[in-house]
């Protein structure tokens, strides 16, 4: 049977894979997207989309309980654990089927299947109903990434949890051990501890949140031990001795071997990318530990292969796929977009509080060799964040001292994963600090706090 030929076949429909084919249809070119589970990929089914849902719960949940500080009155407050993964099996459902209306809408061929590299310009899909031959002279690899696993510290399901379990929980956990906290590990700490499991966090790194600034991570963990979560850094799980219904975790914390119980443990520790059995090698692409490496247009070397998203270099986000996804597609169009710069990718992580940054830390801008100015401003200086019964939170900009450029910017507080786009598009713009500090922020709004952190940095902030 003759391979179907399309002008591009994009292999993965996750937030880089579905944009990226979208945008190669708006440019006129014939698509054709493989997908071997849901069109969404991780971010809209498994990832992003629910973890958010159920995040709103808890977060309306500890809202409730503090009903009385607003003037309100909320009687018997509860939770059913059923309903509140089911409102976000629903709200990730109906995401996934509107890719599948936009699949539909801008002309794309969905082949729902597993893809396989058969050579240059050629990829096998193995569907329900056999195989499928497809060719193209471009392919865009957008495969994406699943849960690292540690020997011994394997997912079961049962009492050891990855992301996926997590979300469609078995049971409510009463003793919690959450293995690593990044985004993924503290996210879901910050679920389970709100709605009052007894929580404890371990990284081995020497603080949790390690990408993020650390007087930001300092701040949050000091909001979430007055939640009542318990914080292990520089500490490593050994191993887990399983006996339903407990794990003992053997922890190495200063040399020495803890063991504490728990009902659930849930592994965060990072991600592999999904780039294994696809023919990739043998075409000549090159692999750094899982990941396929590519230049900053995501171009693998190997003529008319491109890789984005998590199958490649971080920072591993679905903004930043989604835009590579935009860029691939105009660069195979003969255009010339510009590459994605990651300084200028935010990172958001929502737990509560929320934490948000872009470009440099401080001490990463010091280590690059620049003499900076620093700002600070905190949310008990604001008169919105006081009003929303929100004062916990801080707002940090680093400028170059020489030429007043933004260098980064870090949040942690009510709502930051909005606020931040702010400093987002002022990177993006090569903003300096005068632009910022004559730009007027509405009143009264948690924005403020940006203009007078930046103030700050000069000497000049009004409320503090």
């Amino acid at each position: 049977m003759a391979a179907k030929s399309f002008d591009i076949i994009v292999i993965g429909a996750g937030p880089g894979g579905y944009v990226a084919a979208i945008r190669a249809a708006q440019l006129g070119k014939s698509v054709a997207i493989v997908e071997r589970e849901n069109l969404g990929g991780i971010c809209l089914n498994w990832g992003c989309i629910p973890t958010k849902a159920l995040l709103r719960s808890a977060e309306v949940f500890h809202l409730m309980h503090r009903a009385k500080e607003f003037g309100l009155t909320a009687d018997k407050i509860g939770f059913d654990l059923d309903a509140v993964v089911k409102r976000s099996r629903k709200v990730a459902g109906q995401l996934s089927g509107g890719i599948g209306h936009l699949m539909k809408k801008n002309k794309i061929t969905v082949v729902m299947g597993s893809a396989k590299l058969a050579g240059k310009g050629k990829v096998t899909v193995t569907t329900e109903k056999g195989s499928e031959e497809l060719s193209a002279p471009n392919i865009i690899l957008a495969t994406g990434a699943r849960a690292r696993e540690l020997p011994g510290l394997e997912a079961d399901g049962d009492l050891v949890w990855t992301y996926r379990h997590a979300l469609q929980p078995k049971r409510m956990p009463k003793k919690l051990l959450v293995i690593g906290s990044g985004a993924i590990g503290i996210e879901f700490a910050s679920f389970f501890n709100t709605l009052g499991a007894d929580v404890t966090v371990v990284e081995v790194l020497d603080r949790i949140l390690p990408v993020e600034d650390a007087e930001i991570s300092a701040f949050a963990k000091k909001q979430f031990e007055k939640q009542g979560m318990k914080i292990m850094e520089k500490s490593m799980v050994k191993k887990l001795d399983r006996a339903a219904p407990k794990v003992t975790a053997h922890i190495e914390r200063g040399g020495k071997i803890e063991q504490h119980e728990f009902d659930t443990v849930i592994s965060a520790v990072g991600i592999v990318a999904n780039t294994e059995g696809l023919g990739l090698e043998e075409l000549g692409a090159k692999i750094d530990r899982s990941f396929v490496v590519t230049d900053e247009y995501c171009r693998t070397g190997v003529d008319g292969l491109f890789v984005i998203g998590d199958a490649t270099n971080g920072p591993w986000l679905a903004h930043k796929a989604s835009h590579e996804g935009v860029m691939v597609a105009e660069l195979i169009a003969g255009g010339h977009p510009h590459a994605v710069d990651p300084a200028n990718i935010a990172g958001c992580t929502y737990c509560h509080p929320q934490v948000a940054s872009v470009g440099l830390t401080e001490a990463k801008a010091k280590e690059a060799g620049y003499s900076v100015k620093v700002g600070r401003f905190p949310f008990i200086g604001n008169g919105k964040a006081i009003a929303l019964g929100e004062p916990e939170g801080m707002i940090k900009t680093v400028f170059d001292a020489k030429t007043g450029e933004l260098l980064g910017a870090h949040m942690v507080g009510a709502e930051v994963t909005e606020l931040i786009q702010g400093y987002v598009v002022g990177r993006q713009l090569e903003t300096t600090e005068e632009d910022l500090m004559n730009t007027v922020f509405p009143h009264p709004t948690l924005s403020e706090m940006m203009h007078e952190s930046v103030l700050d940095a000069y000497g000049r902030a009004i409320h503090f």
